[in-house]
C-alpha cells in the first residue's frame, strides 16, 4: 500500500465527538504513515482504508443526521469491506434497533440497544447506581476460539476506560461480544465482527490505553 493511498476518515455528519476522536486518531496514527481526515464528503468515506465512526447525544438524532448528511450509504459499504471502527453511539448505529426513541439502527450487527434498568440499587460501597454511567471502568477482554481480539493486543485486561452514556448494545451472539464492562451485571462495551470494532466506551478520552486501540486499528488486518 502507497503512503498516498494510507487514509482513514472520521465520519463528518454533525453528532459526534469529532475534535477528541480525530485528535486522538491523529495521534495514534503520528508516525505510521497514516494520513487522517475529518470529512463529510461521502467520497472521501469511499476512497479511505479505514473509518471511524463516531457519535454522541441520541440515537435517534445521530440516525436521522446520518442519513441526511448522505453519508449512511458510503458508511454502509465501509461496514461491508474495510475496517471501521465505531465510537458511543457510532457502535450503537450499528445494531438493529435502540429503545432510545424507538430507532432503527444501521443493522449491521444482529442486537439492540437497551437502557441500564438499575433503579433502586446500590453499589457494593452502598451508593446508589447512576443512569447515565459515567466515568471511569474496567474493561474485560473476551476470548473467542481462545484468544482476544486483535485490537486488545498490548492491551491489559481489565484496564479502565472512560464512559458516558444511559443505553447499552445487547447483541443477539454472544460471539460479537469483544469486551465487556460491569455495570449493575456485565453488559457489551466493545462488540466486534469481521471487520468491525467499537466500542460503547470513549477511548479519545481514554489515555494511553485508548491511543494503543486506535494504534492496533490502524495496523489491523480482519
Amino acid at each position: 500500500m502507497s503512503s498516498e493511498s494510507k487514509t482513514v476518515a472520521v465520519v463528518d455528519y454533525g453528532m459526534g465527538n469529532l475534535r477528541s476522536v480525530s485528535q486522538a486518531v491523529l495521534a495514534a496514527a503520528d508516525g505510521s504513515g497514516w494520513t487522517v481526515v475529518v470529512t463529510s464528503d461521502p467520497e472521501q468515506v469511499r476512497a479511505a482504508e479505514r473509518v471511524v465512526l463516531p457519535g454522541q447525544g441520541a440515537m435517534r438524532d445521530c440516525m436521522r443526521e446520518l442519513r441526511e448528511s448522505g453519508m449512511q450509504e458510503s458508511v454502509l459499504e465501509a461496514a461491508a469491506n474495510k475496517p471501521l471502527f465505531g465510537v458511543c453511539v457510532g457502535m450503537q448505529m450499528l445494531l438493529d434497533h435502540s429503545t432510545e426513541g424507538d430507532t432503527p439502527g444501521l443493522g449491521i450487527i444482529p442486537g439492540k440497544v437497551v437502557k441500564f434498568d438499575l433503579e433502586g440499587r446500590t453499589q457494593a460501597d452502598g451508593s446508589r447506581f447512576k443512569v447515565p454511567q459515567m466515568g471511569w471502568n474496567r474493561v474485560r477482554q473476551v476470548p473467542h476460539g481462545g484468544a482476544v481480539h486483535p485490537l486488545w493486543r498490548g492491551i491489559p485486561d481489565d484496564s479502565f476506560y472512560y464512559f458516558v452514556h444511559s443505553f447499552y448494545a445487547r447483541p443477539d451472539s454472544a460471539d460479537h461480544v469483544a469486551g465487556e464492562a460491569d455495570y449493575g451485571g456485565y453488559f457489551a462495551s466493545a462488540i466486534a465482527r469481521d471487520n468491525i470494532f467499537a466500542t460503547q466506551f470513549h477511548p479519545e478520552k481514554s489515555s494511553e490505553h485508548g491511543l494503543a486501540l486506535f494504534r492496533n486499528f490502524l495496523h489491523w488486518k480482519p
